[in-house]
């Protein structure tokens, strides 16, 4: 089947009529109005994303830190660290989507400039066209008339000379040449007019052509321009969906490694106070204590004393454990998160240069602006995620998951 072009499928079979060409730019007005529709949408999608991962980061942010930590209070802090991230993950969607959008409005404004350039050829050819032809057409009417007079003269002539009439005769013949002349003279305008409109016509069809395919081509970018946008777009939206269930399986993973025995035996370690309950207290009789003190029991005295003293410090062995608790293995760092149990001790008290893996753009003052690839000075990591880092002179907090170790 042969494919029908713009050129072949819309002229108009009148000559003054341009009806081919109006449905070719109303077809064009609606390919924009489209563009500005998916344009509207990307741009309402933006700026949902962009409130919904900026809600996000809050939210985590806002969550209540952990000072002590335990299975479930790593997976809960890992919970937040992988909230913020999801909130950051929609703002950078977000940023796609305003990228593809300023992309869509500059294409649909090269086209408006391209079309309005062909536009405006074609308007001053039309005109030109319509005023050849009522030129035409005018001679023509001209020409008619003057071929009628001259007729009517040559039959006036006629009728005199059968009269006899000399002087009559003459001038009727004079008449009848004159009006003959004129007619002749008209009929040259009226052909030169023809020539020089089939030759506007000419070149109204070349220009009409040209337009035609200029229009058509420019239909078949928007199409693929705008259908290629929103496959780009719902491929967006579907990684997102992935990347989102993959950052919540790792607090899935987290949550696994949940064990209650560990989380209670971790708790009665750190802060046991004691495994033996304080003894009876005796009783001494008021009247009796003084006058006996120096006979009171040794073994009783030695007694009520070891009472006391497992009442206020405990047992050595309590004291003992209660001094070196044992604490739950820390969870190995995948590289990609900062660990949630992070040992006072343990902080970067000097500075240690990093690699930003990510961008990142400061949400608040006291953040700083990273980009990917950037190197950075960590002055401090701290265990709620947030380190302290310098570049370029200023400092600020940065999410330690966006960092690599150089």
């Amino acid at each position: 089947m042969t494919q029908l072009q713009f050129k072949d499928a819309f002229w108009c079979k009148e000559f003054t009529f341009h009806t081919g060409y109006e449905v070719l730019v109303q077809r064009l007005l609606d390919g924009r109005k489209m563009c500005k529709d998916v344009e509207d949408l990307l741009k309402q999608r933006a700026q949902a994303e962009e409130r919904y991962g900026k809600e996000l980061v809050q939210i985590a942010r806002k969550a209540g830190g952990q000072t002590e930590i335990n299975t479930l209070k790593a997976a809960f802090e890992r919970l937040k660290q992988q909230i913020e991230s999801v909130g950051n993950s929609h703002i950078q969607l977000a940023v796609m989507l305003k990228d593809e959008l300023k992309g869509i409005e500059e294409f649909r404004e090269r086209q408006k400039e391209q079309r309005k350039k062909y536009e405006s050829a074609m308007e001053r050819m039309q005109k030109n066209k319509l005023s050849h032809y009522k030129k035409t057409m005018e001679s023509k009417k001209t020409y008619e008339q003057k071929c009628k007079e001259a007729d009517e003269a040559e039959q006036s002539f006629e009728r005199t000379s059968a009269s006899g009439n000399q002087k009559q005769t003459e001038k009727s013949q004079n008449k009848a040449k004159q009006c003959r002349d004129a007619a002749n003279e008209a009929e040259n305008v009226y052909k030169q007019n023809i020539e020089q409109l089939d030759k506007v016509r000419t070149e109204w069809e070349q220009e009409h052509i040209k337009t035609c395919e200029v229009f058509q081509l420019q239909e078949c970018d928007r199409i693929t321009i705008l259908r290629n946008s929103l496959w780009v777009h719902c491929n967006q939206l579907s990684m997102q969906c992935v990347k989102d269930d993959e950052l919540y399986e790792e607090v899935r993973v987290s949550l696994e490694n949940c064990v209650v025995e560990s989380d209670i035996d971790y708790f009665i370690k750190t802060k046991m106070t004691g495994t033996q309950p304080p003894g009876a207290i005796g009783y001494e009789n008021y009247y009796s204590r003084e006058p006996n003190r120096g006979n009171s029991s040794p073994t009783q005295s030695c007694g009520m004393m070891k009472r006391f003293s497992g009442l206020l410090h405990g047992s050595s062995k309590n004291n003992a454990e209660s001094i070196t608790p044992s604490a739950p293995p820390l969870e190995k760092a995948d590289g990609v998160y900062a660990s949630i149990f992070v040992n006072e001790q343990a902080r970067i008290t000097s500075s240690q240069d990093y690699r930003v893996l990510y961008d990142y753009t400061a949400q608040n003052m006291d953040e700083l602006d990273i980009n990917e690839g950037d190197i950075v000075a960590v002055i401090e990591e701290s265990e709620d995620g947030w380190w302290t880092a310098e570049r370029n002179g200023q400092r600020g907090f940065v999410p330690g998951s966006y960092l690599e170790r150089i």
